[in-house]
């Protein structure tokens, strides 16, 4: 499996210039949007021919990264050495801002250890990126009645788990910049206390790719707003989980206080 970052830290080097023709576009999403969606639609032949594996999910979320790279994106990634040092499967829970963290994720988590995401079912039929999420075996919420969505992720994440993958949550119910704890809930650290794994807080900052007002994955895009994301140190769930979960939420709310986006 191909590593393409080396831990403990990765920040894009300032001297990275900007795709010609991301420059002639005039500062507009036109270039960016075509070859994010040409990334994809290679993704999905790949996928057609049933060859989609790790490797290959985790190539196109490189392809992505270094595409936005080349658009003016600039990086800051700590605490990979938390990942390096993962001997078992995970739960990984992170705020949820954009598009952005579900399509480079994988090249940051899956060199390391094997993962799915939890996705809403709406992703899982969506017409671009549906049959890439499917090809991955995800856990699939409806967020149209709470109390079965529990039941699926901890059923299916539980069974994930115990099959050497580690599930990734984004416990708020939609993408949004702001980031309100109470709106954080608990599911990661229930998973993981069921399962008796580690959970590995993530903070991220990713405005730099707003949600669109007509189609929400394909927003504009500001060059001037850094990038950020934190791996935390993994969490052992204790008791109820509670003291974990706010130290999940303490860790997202000082990062984000720290990159200035609260």
């Amino acid at each position: 499996m191909v590593q393409f970052f080396t831990p403990p830290e990765y920040h894009t080097d300032i001297n990275t210039p900007r795709h010609l023709l991301d420059r002639l576009s005039l500062n507009s999403r036109l270039y960016f949007v075509a070859r994010h969606v040409n990334i994809l639609f290679e993704a999905r032949k790949v996928v057609s021919r049933g060859e989609f594996d790790t490797q290959a999910w985790a190539q196109a979320s490189y392809d992505i990264f270094k595409h936005i790279e080349g658009c003016g994106g600039r990086f800051h990634i700590t605490g990979l050495n938390h990942l390096a040092e993962l001997d078992q499967e995970v739960v990984f829970v992170s705020n949820h801002m954009s598009t952005l963290e579900t399509m480079i994720f994988p090249c940051l988590i899956a060199p390391f250890v094997e993962a799915t995401f939890v996705i809403k079912e709406s992703l899982a039929r969506h017409k671009v990126v549906g049959s890439i999420m499917r090809s991955r075996n995800p856990i699939v919420v409806f967020r149209d009645n709470p109390r079965e969505d529990l039941k699926t992720v901890m059923s299916e994440g539980q069974a994930r788990l115990e099959k050497g993958i580690s599930v990734i949550i984004f416990p708020q119910s939609t993408r949004t910049v702001s980031f309100v704890p109470e709106e954080f809930n608990s599911l990661g650290v229930k998973l993981a206390k069921k399962a008796n794994v580690k959970i590995v807080p993530i903070a991220i900052r990713t405005d730099f790719w707003q949600n669109g007002s007509l189609v929400k994955d394909l927003g504009p895009i500001c060059r001037d707003i850094p990038i950020h994301i934190a791996f935390g140190e993994p969490l052992e769930v204790h008791g109820n989980g509670r003291e974990e979960h706010k130290e999940i939420v303490n860790f997202i709310t000082n990062n984000l206080k720290d990159w200035n986006a609260i």
